[in-house]
């Protein structure tokens, strides 16, 4: 194509989205799973337009997601992903694309770039947090989103960094806890904890980590359980400076002597994924008022907080782990 046909697909690229996103809600597919099938086939299956489906089917074909088998459609390797039960399914992602609340935010950009402030908050008249809530569909696919972006870094996390010296690792804001159960599978000697709300802690726990596993209730800007490791994954890019101040000063209050606290985000200024990183922290500004980081900046968070960082490790994903300790004690 041409620069220009390039940057008209560039900006009409959310039909490509809206159009994925759609072809996983209604279960589309899901129905390719066992191979390619006829467009009428699947409709009927799925209860949808069997002419509108060819039509969807057909746009996908164009970008890769499915292919044209004589006549029918199957997935290819590149759309095998989006498939509900595929290892690190991005199933919930599409899913949560079409929530109509956070699809309008993106609409409202221009009010994030203009103040700075959550275009989501002033578009809805209500923060990220509490729409969740409100909407437990949207909180699930939240949740499980979560699990599945986890499922495809946390191995990485976990071998990353040597736990040998910790005992009680407590994954902050730890969701349904797939990062400290990947630590915990990798380190015998260790317990675990997982904090977070009521109803997402309810859930959590393997049977093969049973007696090793708490679950506990609350939130991180008020206490956070004793423990000489601390874990918060993609929990500071939620929130502006001064929230994650609160939240690691509480971790720091509650840190016992030598421990330590890891950071895993994706970092602003290291090689490697800044496309990704960069339209992350857009993302971050347009839904929650947050934003991604450099190193920098995560270093002045941990000073400010009675902290000090020490390293930060690569893990051959797009998260790097930021390991801080104490400001008056040695790792």
């Amino acid at each position: 194509m041409s620069d220009r046909e390039d940057l008209q697909w560039l900006l009409t690229a959310h039909r490509a989205t809206a159009a994925v996103s759609a072809a996983v809600a209604l279960g589309l597919i899901d129905g390719l799973a066992d191979g390619p099938r006829s467009a009428e086939d699947v409709a009927a299956e799925s209860a949808t337009d069997p002419d509108a489906t060819h039509r969807l089917f057909r746009a996908l074909a164009t970008i890769g997601v499915l292919e044209e088998v004589d006549g029918d459609y199957g997935l290819t390797d590149f759309g095998r992903p989006l498939l509900s039960d595929a290892p690190g399914s991005v199933a919930p992602q599409a899913r949560l694309n079409l929530d109509p609340a956070v699809w309008s935010a993106w609409g409202h950009l221009a009010h994030s770039v203009r103040t700075g402030d959550s275009a989501f908050e002033d578009l809805h008249g209500t923060d990220l947090w509490s729409h969740r809530l409100a909407h437990p569909e949207h909180s699930r696919n939240f949740d499980d989103l979560m699990t599945a972006i986890s499922a495809t870094a946390v191995d990485a996390v976990a071998a990353a960094y040597d736990f040998a010296g910790r005992s009680h690792v407590v994954d902050v804001g730890g969701g349904q806890g797939t990062l400290v159960a990947a630590v915990l599978r990798r380190n015998a000697h260790l317990t675990g904890e997982v904090l977070d709300q009521q109803h997402v802690v309810a859930a959590a726990g393997p049977a093969d980590l049973a007696g090793r596993w708490t679950g506990t209730a609350g939130s991180f800007f008020e206490r956070v359980p004793p423990a000489d490791c601390y874990l918060l994954k993609w929990i500071l890019h939620d929130w502006d400076d001064d929230e994650c101040v609160t939240i690691l000063s509480r971790c720091r209050e509650s840190l016992a002597l030598g421990g330590v606290v890891l950071v895993v985000e994706m970092v602003l200024d290291r090689p490697g994924h800044a496309r990704l990183a960069a339209f992350m922290d857009l993302n971050m500004m347009v839904q929650l008022g947050g934003r991604e980081r450099t190193e920098a900046a995560y270093a002045d968070l941990f000073d400010r907080a009675g902290l000090h960082l020490t390293r930060v490790l690569d893990t051959g994903t797009p998260f790097a782990v930021l390991e801080a300790v104490g400001a008056d004690k040695t790792a």
